[in-house]
């Protein structure tokens, strides 16, 4: 278990291929799936898992069709498993009292509460491409009772989105040799880009300080 987990975290599809033929499906699926869906895990590789899967596919080792399938349905189940994890027993957690006190004061639960009735569906849809912030925006709503029927209906749209763009970017950039002899070098291209959101509002931040 230990092997295949960092041959997943190096993006090694040679070697998922060779010791689990199709299986690599489930494997993909498993990935995003926990990625999205277990809070305790935002460090699994996401988008540039996918587009290496879509390099893949072009290569003829995978079909494209399957993955645009399966991997949508693996984001959307683990947002929303997610959601209700953080819906039922995250909020009860910040309920908790500690000597008669509240562990998360009441109004900073509103706080958040109103932050997603305002900026959810933005804040689901651009969380897809962010890693770490993927996996805690579903288990914050949850906890901000977002309504749920928003929250699905954006999710949809947010996983067709992050889980197309990123399959055919692989899928189509595929052809060029460079980049099929320099899949890790992309991967880490991909991660610098996908935390480019993130570095821009910390420095926001830090300057709004001055």
């Amino acid at each position: 278990m230990i092997e295949l987990f960092k041959h997943i975290l190096h993006l090694d599809f040679e070697w998922l291929f060779s010791n689990y033929g199709t299986a690599v499906y489930l494997i993909l699926f498993l990935v995003i799936f926990i990625e999205t869906g277990l809070v305790i895990m935002p460090f699994l590789p996401g988008d540039s898992l996918l587009f290496t899967a879509g390099l893949f596919a072009r290569l003829g080792y995978l079909n494209l069709s399957y993955l645009l399938i399966l991997l949508f349905i693996a984001a959307v189940v683990g947002d929303n498993t997610n959601y209700w994890v953080g819906r039922k027993i995250g909020l009860k957690v910040l309920h908790l009292k500690i000597r008669g006190k509240n562990i998360v004061r009441q109004e900073y639960l509103d706080k958040t509460h109103s932050f997603f009735e305002k900026h959810g569906p933005k804040t689901i849809i651009m969380a897809r491409f962010v890693p770490i912030v993927r996996t805690f925006a579903p288990f914050v709503a949850g906890i901000a009772e977002m309504k749920y029927r928003k929250f699905l209906s954006f999710d949809i749209l947010g996983g067709v989105i992050w889980i197309g763009s990123l399959l055919f970017a692989g899928y189509f950039l595929g052809e060029i040799p460079w980049i099929r002899k320099n899949i890790e070098l992309v991967a880490l291209g991909i991660i610098f880009i996908s935390v480019l959101p993130i570095i821009f509002q910390v420095l926001k931040a830090k300057m709004a300080k001055k």
